[in-house]
């Protein structure tokens, strides 16, 4: 099964709400998403992305098959960092254990440093999260090294990895 990615479309709004109704993808992404996931929320946020201001942020849907099945992203960051940005994606429980996120991973990159000024893209997952370091590491980021009780998550004090690629 191979997964490209595409810009989101307002039909896309049931299959997003379906990925993100799921403890299992929520307890690998940061704090903020609403639970239960509605259809609004996810419609909500189909139009944030495509209302964005065009270079601050790359934002795709995850699609295999005509269905969104994951979402990814990369968010240009601010002042002396304009030329950074971050990277986060997520797929839907199924179609985990695939290959669909190192391959969405890959081709957002490649996308952000095609059409766009910055050079180097980086990640943060988890450090429990080594499927998402796995996806990081075989689309070609390097680890930089562990920012250690970076966050709170779930009332726990985690560490995270820090990843990155660097535009050739």
């Amino acid at each position: 099964m191979v997964g490209t990615i595409r810009t989101w479309r307002l039909s896309d709004a049931a299959d997003l709400a379906a990925a993100l109704n799921n403890p299992n993808i929520l307890k690998n992404l940061r704090d903020g998403l609403p639970y239960p996931y509605t259809l609004a929320d996810a419609e909500n946020y189909i139009r944030a992305m495509l209302g964005a201001e065009p270079g601050s942020q790359y934002a795709f849907t995850v699609d295999v098959n005509g269905k969104a099945v994951g979402s990814i992203a990369v968010f240009r960051q601010a002042n002396i960092h304009f030329r950074t940005a971050e990277l986060g994606y997520y797929i839907a429980e199924p179609y985990w254990g695939q290959g669909i996120g190192t391959k969405a991973v890959q081709q957002t990159c490649n996308y952000v440093f095609e059409n766009s000024d910055i050079l180097r893209i980086f990640a943060e997952p988890f450090a429990y999260n080594t499927a998402s370091c796995r996806i990081l590491q075989k689309a070609g980021f390097t680890l930089e090294g562990i920012l250690r009780k970076n966050a709170i998550k779930n009332g726990e004090v985690l560490d995270m990895k820090l990843y990155s690629l660097i535009r050739e």
